[in-house]
Protein backbone atom coordinates (compact mmCIF):
# COMPACT_ATOMS: atom_id res chain seq x y z
CA UNK A 1 0.00 0.00 0.00
CA UNK A 2 0.76 3.30 -0.89
CA UNK A 3 2.36 5.41 1.82
CA UNK A 4 -0.02 8.53 2.43
CA UNK A 5 -2.80 9.37 4.54
CA UNK A 6 -6.25 10.50 3.21
CA UNK A 7 -8.14 13.70 5.29
CA UNK A 8 -11.45 14.85 4.49
CA UNK A 9 -13.92 17.31 6.17
CA UNK A 10 -17.14 15.93 8.17
CA UNK A 11 -19.26 17.13 4.91
CA UNK A 12 -18.29 13.94 3.04
CA UNK A 13 -20.93 12.15 4.96
CA UNK A 14 -19.00 8.68 5.56
CA UNK A 15 -20.65 6.37 7.01
CA UNK A 16 -18.56 5.17 10.05
CA UNK A 17 -18.10 1.64 9.08
CA UNK A 18 -17.06 3.01 5.76
CA UNK A 19 -14.17 5.52 7.37
CA UNK A 20 -12.82 3.09 9.36
CA UNK A 21 -12.61 0.48 7.00
CA UNK A 22 -10.73 1.91 4.21
CA UNK A 23 -8.55 4.43 7.17
CA UNK A 24 -9.84 7.66 6.52
CA UNK A 25 -9.09 10.51 8.46
CA UNK A 26 -12.43 12.91 9.18
CA UNK A 27 -11.73 16.62 10.31
CA UNK A 28 -15.42 17.88 11.87
CA UNK A 29 -17.32 20.94 10.98
CA UNK A 30 -18.27 23.25 14.01
CA UNK A 31 -21.62 24.47 14.24
CA UNK A 32 -23.14 27.46 16.85
CA UNK A 33 -26.42 26.61 18.42
CA UNK A 34 -27.80 28.53 21.24
CA UNK A 35 -24.31 29.82 22.25
CA UNK A 36 -22.66 26.44 22.44
CA UNK A 37 -19.86 24.73 19.91
CA UNK A 38 -21.17 21.62 18.22
CA UNK A 39 -18.86 18.96 16.40
CA UNK A 40 -20.71 17.88 13.32
CA UNK A 41 -18.98 14.25 13.58
CA UNK A 42 -17.04 12.68 16.20
CA UNK A 43 -16.10 9.06 16.32
CA UNK A 44 -17.91 6.73 18.25
CA UNK A 45 -20.98 8.53 18.69
CA UNK A 46 -24.28 7.15 17.15
CA UNK A 47 -24.26 9.69 13.74
CA UNK A 48 -28.25 8.43 13.01
CA UNK A 49 -29.72 9.11 16.31
CA UNK A 50 -27.90 12.95 16.66
CA UNK A 51 -28.79 13.21 12.92
CA UNK A 52 -32.51 12.19 13.29
CA UNK A 53 -32.68 14.72 16.73
CA UNK A 54 -30.68 17.59 14.75
CA UNK A 55 -33.59 17.53 11.91
CA UNK A 56 -36.37 17.05 14.33
CA UNK A 57 -35.38 20.67 16.47
CA UNK A 58 -34.91 22.02 12.97
CA UNK A 59 -37.96 21.28 12.25
CA UNK A 60 -39.17 22.73 15.54
CA UNK A 61 -37.42 26.15 14.98
CA UNK A 62 -33.45 25.66 15.67
CA UNK A 63 -31.43 27.63 13.98
CA UNK A 64 -27.48 26.50 13.47
CA UNK A 65 -24.69 28.43 12.29
CA UNK A 66 -21.37 27.04 10.60
CA UNK A 67 -17.94 28.15 9.89
CA UNK A 68 -14.91 26.92 7.98
CA UNK A 69 -12.21 24.73 9.19
CA UNK A 70 -9.66 26.98 9.59
CA UNK A 71 -5.92 26.30 8.57
CA UNK A 72 -4.39 25.24 12.12
CA UNK A 73 -6.98 22.72 12.33
CA UNK A 74 -5.68 21.04 9.04
CA UNK A 75 -2.13 21.07 10.22
CA UNK A 76 -2.82 19.70 13.45
CA UNK A 77 -4.69 16.68 11.71
CA UNK A 78 -1.87 16.47 9.34
CA UNK A 79 1.42 17.05 11.41
CA UNK A 80 1.38 13.41 13.14
CA UNK A 81 1.40 12.05 8.96
CA UNK A 82 4.39 14.04 7.81
CA UNK A 83 6.32 13.43 11.05
CA UNK A 84 5.91 9.90 10.36
CA UNK A 85 7.53 10.19 7.35
CA UNK A 86 4.17 9.58 4.86
CA UNK A 87 2.67 12.50 2.36
CA UNK A 88 -1.04 13.59 2.93
CA UNK A 89 -4.03 13.57 0.62
CA UNK A 90 -6.93 16.50 1.61
CA UNK A 91 -9.97 16.13 -0.17
CA UNK A 92 -12.40 19.34 0.49
CA UNK A 93 -16.22 20.23 0.19
CA UNK A 94 -16.70 22.32 -2.77
CA UNK A 95 -14.61 24.90 -2.89
CA UNK A 96 -17.59 27.35 -4.33
CA UNK A 97 -19.68 26.13 -1.43
CA UNK A 98 -17.14 26.96 1.54
CA UNK A 99 -13.72 28.56 2.06
CA UNK A 100 -12.53 25.13 3.90
CA UNK A 101 -10.43 24.72 0.63
CA UNK A 102 -8.37 27.47 0.61
CA UNK A 103 -7.71 26.99 4.28
CA UNK A 104 -6.40 23.66 3.37
CA UNK A 105 -4.23 25.12 0.43
CA UNK A 106 -2.74 27.33 3.06
CA UNK A 107 -2.11 24.80 5.69
CA UNK A 108 -0.52 22.50 2.72
CA UNK A 109 1.72 25.45 1.97
CA UNK A 110 3.02 25.61 5.47
CA UNK A 111 3.23 21.50 6.68
CA UNK A 112 5.54 21.59 3.01
CA UNK A 113 7.54 24.04 4.47
CA UNK A 114 7.75 22.51 8.11
CA UNK A 115 8.33 19.18 6.86
CA UNK A 116 10.94 19.38 3.48
CA UNK A 117 10.67 16.26 1.51
CA UNK A 118 7.10 15.35 2.67
CA UNK A 119 4.31 16.31 0.03
CA UNK A 120 0.58 17.49 0.66
CA UNK A 121 -2.22 17.42 -1.95
CA UNK A 122 -5.17 18.99 -1.77
CA UNK A 123 -8.23 18.10 -3.87
CA UNK A 124 -11.47 20.19 -4.51
CA UNK A 125 -14.07 17.36 -4.27
CA UNK A 126 -16.35 19.90 -6.87
CA UNK A 127 -19.36 17.93 -4.53
CA UNK A 128 -20.66 17.63 -0.80
CA UNK A 129 -22.17 15.39 1.42
CA UNK A 130 -22.19 11.58 0.11
CA UNK A 131 -20.70 13.17 -3.13
CA UNK A 132 -17.82 14.33 -1.68
CA UNK A 133 -17.95 11.36 0.51
CA UNK A 134 -17.66 8.90 -3.06
CA UNK A 135 -14.98 10.60 -4.20
CA UNK A 136 -13.01 9.56 -1.07
CA UNK A 137 -13.80 6.15 -1.43
CA UNK A 138 -12.22 6.37 -4.94
CA UNK A 139 -9.16 7.75 -3.70
CA UNK A 140 -8.69 5.17 -0.76
CA UNK A 141 -9.32 2.43 -3.59
CA UNK A 142 -6.63 4.19 -5.56
CA UNK A 143 -4.39 3.86 -2.18
CA UNK A 144 -5.39 0.56 -2.04
CA UNK A 145 -4.15 -0.28 -5.81
CA UNK A 146 -1.04 0.74 -5.03
CA UNK A 147 -1.17 4.91 -6.26
CA UNK A 148 1.23 7.64 -4.86
CA UNK A 149 -0.64 10.54 -3.16
CA UNK A 150 0.24 12.29 -6.12
CA UNK A 151 -1.51 9.38 -8.64
CA UNK A 152 -4.36 9.98 -6.69
CA UNK A 153 -4.49 13.40 -6.70
CA UNK A 154 -3.95 13.66 -10.06
CA UNK A 155 -7.14 10.96 -10.85
CA UNK A 156 -9.11 13.08 -8.80
CA UNK A 157 -8.14 16.41 -10.95
CA UNK A 158 -9.45 14.75 -13.55
CA UNK A 159 -12.38 13.01 -12.25
CA UNK A 160 -14.34 14.76 -9.44
CA UNK A 161 -16.57 16.14 -12.12
CA UNK A 162 -18.06 13.05 -13.33
CA UNK A 163 -19.48 12.78 -9.80
CA UNK A 164 -23.08 13.65 -10.13
CA UNK A 165 -24.67 15.27 -7.43
CA UNK A 166 -28.88 15.99 -7.18
CA UNK A 167 -30.65 17.02 -5.03
CA UNK A 168 -34.66 18.33 -3.67
CA UNK A 169 -35.20 20.21 -0.88
CA UNK A 170 -39.16 19.43 0.87
CA UNK A 171 -39.34 23.02 2.87
CA UNK A 172 -38.22 26.59 0.83
CA UNK A 173 -37.58 28.06 4.32
CA UNK A 174 -34.61 26.57 5.04
CA UNK A 175 -32.95 27.84 1.50
CA UNK A 176 -34.72 31.07 2.54
CA UNK A 177 -32.60 31.11 5.63
CA UNK A 178 -29.41 30.59 4.46
CA UNK A 179 -29.65 33.23 1.65
CA UNK A 180 -29.95 30.72 -1.43
CA UNK A 181 -33.17 32.26 -2.26
CA UNK A 182 -35.52 35.07 -1.17
CA UNK A 183 -37.95 35.53 1.27
CA UNK A 184 -40.72 35.74 -1.22
CA UNK A 185 -39.82 32.85 -3.51
CA UNK A 186 -39.82 30.85 0.01
CA UNK A 187 -43.28 31.92 0.99
CA UNK A 188 -44.81 31.72 -3.04
CA UNK A 189 -42.80 28.19 -3.50
CA UNK A 190 -44.39 26.49 -0.65
CA UNK A 191 -47.60 28.01 -0.98
CA UNK A 192 -47.87 26.58 -4.47
CA UNK A 193 -45.89 23.14 -2.95
CA UNK A 194 -43.16 23.85 -5.42
CA UNK A 195 -39.92 21.72 -5.01
CA UNK A 196 -36.83 22.85 -6.24
CA UNK A 197 -34.29 20.55 -8.03
CA UNK A 198 -30.78 21.35 -7.41
CA UNK A 199 -27.57 20.39 -8.93
CA UNK A 200 -24.08 20.50 -8.63
CA UNK A 201 -22.45 22.42 -11.62
CA UNK A 202 -19.31 22.12 -13.57
CA UNK A 203 -17.62 25.80 -12.39
CA UNK A 204 -14.04 26.19 -11.56
CA UNK A 205 -15.18 26.58 -8.18
CA UNK A 206 -17.79 24.61 -8.07
CA UNK A 207 -21.89 25.46 -6.59
CA UNK A 208 -24.75 23.57 -5.85
CA UNK A 209 -27.26 25.63 -8.69
CA UNK A 210 -31.09 25.37 -8.78
CA UNK A 211 -31.72 23.60 -12.37
CA UNK A 212 -35.22 23.51 -12.13
CA UNK A 213 -38.68 22.67 -9.85
CA UNK A 214 -41.80 20.10 -9.80
CA UNK A 215 -44.84 20.80 -7.92
CA UNK A 216 -44.81 18.40 -5.22
CA UNK A 217 -42.69 15.92 -3.39
CA UNK A 218 -43.14 11.96 -5.71
CA UNK A 219 -42.58 14.67 -8.67
CA UNK A 220 -39.19 15.86 -6.90
CA UNK A 221 -38.14 12.56 -6.35
CA UNK A 222 -38.88 11.13 -9.37
CA UNK A 223 -37.04 13.96 -11.56
CA UNK A 224 -33.73 12.91 -9.53
CA UNK A 225 -34.63 9.74 -10.84
CA UNK A 226 -34.95 11.42 -14.73
CA UNK A 227 -31.51 12.83 -13.52
CA UNK A 228 -29.78 9.31 -13.04
CA UNK A 229 -30.88 7.89 -15.83
CA UNK A 230 -29.86 10.94 -18.09
CA UNK A 231 -26.30 10.68 -17.32
CA UNK A 232 -25.44 7.44 -14.81
CA UNK A 233 -22.65 5.50 -16.75
CA UNK A 234 -22.35 2.02 -15.40
CA UNK A 235 -24.97 2.08 -13.15
CA UNK A 236 -24.53 -1.57 -11.89
CA UNK A 237 -20.67 -1.73 -11.45
CA UNK A 238 -20.76 1.18 -9.36
CA UNK A 239 -21.58 2.29 -5.86
CA UNK A 240 -24.85 4.82 -5.49
CA UNK A 241 -25.48 6.72 -2.44
CA UNK A 242 -28.31 8.90 -1.23
CA UNK A 243 -28.41 11.37 1.94
CA UNK A 244 -31.48 12.58 3.52
CA UNK A 245 -32.52 14.65 6.37
CA UNK A 246 -34.77 12.16 8.40
CA UNK A 247 -37.10 11.14 5.38
CA UNK A 248 -35.61 7.59 5.76
CA UNK A 249 -38.81 6.22 3.98
CA UNK A 250 -38.41 8.31 0.94
CA UNK A 251 -34.79 7.16 0.93
CA UNK A 252 -35.41 3.40 1.28
CA UNK A 253 -37.89 4.28 -1.31
CA UNK A 254 -35.78 5.78 -3.67
CA UNK A 255 -33.25 2.68 -3.60
CA UNK A 256 -35.22 0.14 -3.79
CA UNK A 257 -36.71 1.70 -7.34
CA UNK A 258 -33.33 2.31 -8.38
CA UNK A 259 -32.67 -1.57 -7.50
CA UNK A 260 -35.67 -2.99 -9.50
CA UNK A 261 -35.66 -0.69 -12.64
CA UNK A 262 -32.36 1.19 -13.36
CA UNK A 263 -29.70 -1.33 -13.29
CA UNK A 264 -28.47 -0.31 -9.66
CA UNK A 265 -26.70 -3.12 -7.39
CA UNK A 266 -25.22 -1.27 -4.16
CA UNK A 267 -26.20 1.81 -2.50
CA UNK A 268 -25.35 3.32 0.54
CA UNK A 269 -28.44 5.36 3.06
CA UNK A 270 -27.04 7.60 5.08
CA UNK A 271 -28.32 10.61 7.17
CA UNK A 272 -27.42 14.04 5.45
CA UNK A 273 -24.25 15.80 7.24
CA UNK A 274 -25.03 18.10 9.61
CA UNK A 275 -23.06 21.10 8.31
CA UNK A 276 -24.66 21.13 4.97
CA UNK A 277 -27.95 19.90 6.38
CA UNK A 278 -28.05 22.84 8.56
CA UNK A 279 -28.01 25.22 5.16
CA UNK A 280 -30.99 22.87 3.44
CA UNK A 281 -33.34 21.84 5.98
CA UNK A 282 -35.11 18.62 7.12
CA UNK A 283 -36.76 17.04 4.41
CA UNK A 284 -34.05 17.07 1.89
CA UNK A 285 -33.34 14.05 -0.58
CA UNK A 286 -29.97 13.87 -2.25
CA UNK A 287 -28.52 11.48 -4.86
CA UNK A 288 -24.82 10.69 -6.07
CA UNK A 289 -23.72 8.82 -8.96
CA UNK A 290 -20.55 8.09 -11.21
CA UNK A 291 -21.39 9.45 -14.93
CA UNK A 292 -21.19 11.80 -17.58
CA UNK A 293 -18.72 15.13 -16.93
CA UNK A 294 -20.62 17.66 -15.84
CA UNK A 295 -18.72 20.45 -17.60
CA UNK A 296 -19.36 22.00 -20.74
CA UNK A 297 -16.33 21.44 -23.26
CA UNK A 298 -14.78 24.86 -22.77
CA UNK A 299 -15.25 24.45 -18.75
CA UNK A 300 -13.35 20.80 -19.37
CA UNK A 301 -10.27 22.72 -21.29
CA UNK A 302 -7.26 22.33 -20.00
CA UNK A 303 -9.02 21.60 -16.83
CA UNK A 304 -6.19 19.46 -15.33
CA UNK A 305 -3.51 21.77 -15.77
CA UNK A 306 -5.15 24.53 -14.27
CA UNK A 307 -6.95 22.33 -11.13
CA UNK A 308 -2.87 22.02 -10.95
CA UNK A 309 -2.12 25.76 -11.35
CA UNK A 310 -4.35 27.26 -8.92
CA UNK A 311 -3.37 24.29 -6.08
CA UNK A 312 0.16 25.10 -6.62
CA UNK A 313 -0.24 29.30 -7.15
CA UNK A 314 -2.81 29.17 -3.87
CA UNK A 315 -0.16 26.74 -2.01
CA UNK A 316 2.65 29.43 -3.23
CA UNK A 317 1.02 32.15 -2.04
CA UNK A 318 0.62 30.15 1.31
CA UNK A 319 4.37 29.65 1.45
CA UNK A 320 4.67 33.48 1.23
CA UNK A 321 2.73 34.39 3.64
CA UNK A 322 4.05 31.79 6.41
CA UNK A 323 7.15 33.16 5.54
CA UNK A 324 5.82 36.75 6.32
CA UNK A 325 4.93 35.20 9.66
CA UNK A 326 7.97 34.34 10.67
CA UNK A 327 9.61 37.67 10.00
CA UNK A 328 7.31 38.67 11.98
CA UNK A 329 7.50 36.62 14.71
CA UNK A 330 11.65 37.07 14.26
Amino acid sequence: MAEFEIYTDSSANLPEELRKEHNIHVISYVMHVGGQDIYCYEEGTDFHQIAKIFYEKMRAGLEAKTSLIGEQRFIDAVSPALEAGKDALIVTIASGISGTWNQAVNAAAELEEKFPGRKVYVCDSANASMGQGLIVLRAAKLREEGKTAEETATWLWENTYKLNSYVTVDDLKFLRRSGRISAATAIAGNLLNIKPLIKADGKEHPQLMVYGKTHGRKKSIAALIEAFDANVEDAGGQTIAIAHADCEEDAASLAETLKASHGVKDVIIEYYDLCTGSHIGPGTIALFFWGKDRRTEAEKKSFLQRAKEVFLRDRDKGKEKGKEKNKEKA
